[in-house]
């Protein structure tokens, strides 16, 4: 990894894996900037000749560090900081959010305030705040206990969510129809003390009114003070009891003074938590009663939006992103305006892959400019039941965001993956067996998405 370059240092805590995990470092090459990659297990990136190759591609230096310690990201980027090579610090990846703020702050580059950080990566910090600045969203209870689980479903009502506090992409959300299945639940995600990353998970869980209605999410860019919002995002979710996001179009498909209430929910959120510097992804539910916080993501938006973004509209958000975080000023003017959608390709039965198949015929869906399928034959699958499970995604472009994804909806239409079955593989193995295969084998090497 000794390709040179002239602009300074850019680095990036861990990431998403795959190629959009790859996309700021790719951005950061381009824009004359060396890269420093800092990760606790750069093994995670490089499970095969394929990923080491596209690692080694946008990858100048691997730099080891606890990456669950802002204190130690620092510690481990001073060297090129009292060089005066060090021009920014970035992350695509939730659990980095917070440390990577704090690295920024020790470190005097632009970043969001680490108060911020936290607030938005904790859910139950978020809903703390959001109620206090009377953002509205679900009725919610942070139950310590299966009594309190019990006592909150009770409150909030059946059915209801439960969802682990730091956890992301949807791992270990589940949609609760009873005392049950709540207690069920409850007692799954109280009993496995850390994240998909491995850091302390705080305890309990929080049980959540489950608010009917569709999703979108508002994707914005905030900059010496002023907030831009990129667009309103569709987003298609899978069957329950899981909330497996399967695609997303751009721009949103619902009226504008709708789409322009999403954007002030969300900005609104934000406010709450102080979000002061760099992207955000605020999920927003539409119910009958008005827009409802869904959570906040202080990061870019995962999954293929960045890609839809800038097939829509011409913002490159990975590279104005860098730019922001390196001190410079981005340039989000729009060039064009057209649709962009996406969707997932997912498995049916939990097994062995024998074969991805109707590639060739989904290529010749006009309007298709991306297909990555991301598992090969002999890995093993399940039914999603978070964004990790997703096997391969897609994106269409038409003259509209109507145009994309009925083109996006007839490219998935000819794929399927192709399993042979293991029956004791597909059951049910609840939120325990998802978060503990997770931190133990983090799972997807292919995965772009695990927002």
């Amino acid at each position: 990894m000794s390709h040179a370059t002239e602009g300074g240092v850019f680095a990036v805590v861990e990431s998403w894996h795959g190629a959009v995990g790859r996309t700021p470092l790719e951005a950061a090459r381009r824009l004359g900037l060396r890269t420093a990659f800092v990760t606790a297990d750069a093994g995670r990136y490089t499970a095969n000749d394929a990923d080491r190759a596209a690692f080694a591609g946008c990858v100048d230096e691997v730099i080891e560090a606890d990456t669950r310690s802002g204190e130690a990201v620092a510690d481990a980027l001073a060297a090129h900081q009292r060089a005066g090579r060090l021009r920014g610090v970035f992350t695509t990846n939730d659990y980095s959010v917070p440390t990577t703020a704090e690295a920024a702050r020790l470190l005097g580059l632009p970043g969001l305030a680490p108060e911020a950080a936290h607030r938005a990566r904790h859910k139950l910090r978020t809903r703390e705040a959001c109620d206090r600045a009377g953002v509205p969203g679900p009725a919610w209870g942070w139950a310590r206990s299966e009594a309190e689980a019990l006592a909150a479903g009770e409150r909030v009502g059946y059915p209801c969510v439960v969802k682990p506090m730091t956890d992301a992409g949807s791992i270990g959300v589940r949609l609760c129809r009873s005392p049950a299945q709540l207690a069920e639940y409850y007692r799954a995600i109280a009993s496995v003390p850390t994240d998909y990353r491995g850091g302390p998970r705080t305890p309990g869980a929080l049980v959540e009114e489950y608010v009917v209605g569709f999703e979108v999410s508002v994707e914005t860019v905030t900059s010496v003070g002023e907030r831009t919002v990129l667009g309103v995002t569709d987003k298609a979710l899978g069957p329950h009891p899981h909330f497996v996001e399967i695609g997303q179009s751009f721009p949103s498909l619902l009226p504008e003074p709708v789409r322009d209430r999403c954007a002030a929910h969300a900005l609104a959120a934000l406010d709450a938590l102080g979000h002061d510097f760099g992207a955000a992804h605020v999920e927003v539910k539409l119910t009958a009663d008005g827009p409802r916080l869904v959570e906040v993501n202080a990061r870019m938006p995962g999954a293929r939006i960045t890609r839809l973004i800038q097939e829509s509209t011409g913002v490159h958000l990975q590279r104005e992103l860098v730019k922001l975080h390196t001190g410079r000023q981005p340039d989000l003017a729009v060039r064009h305006r057209r649709g962009a959608a996406s969707r997932c390709l997912t498995a049916t039965d939990g097994g062995t892959v024998r074969a991805v198949r109707g590639e060739e015929l989904a290529r010749r869906v006009p309007g298709l400019v991306a297909l990555d399928v991301y598992v090969r034959p002999g890995d093993a699958v399940r039914r999603a039941r978070d964004n990790v499970d997703v096997c391969g995604s897609l994106v269409a472009v038409g003259d509209t965001a109507g145009e994309a994804v009925r083109r996006a909806d007839a490219a998935l239409g000819q794929l399927s993956v192709d399993v042979e079955a293991d029956v004791e593989a597909d059951v049910e193995a609840h939120v325990v067996a998802d978060v503990q295969a997770h931190v133990e084998a983090d799972l997807r090497a292919h995965v772009e998405a695990a927002p």
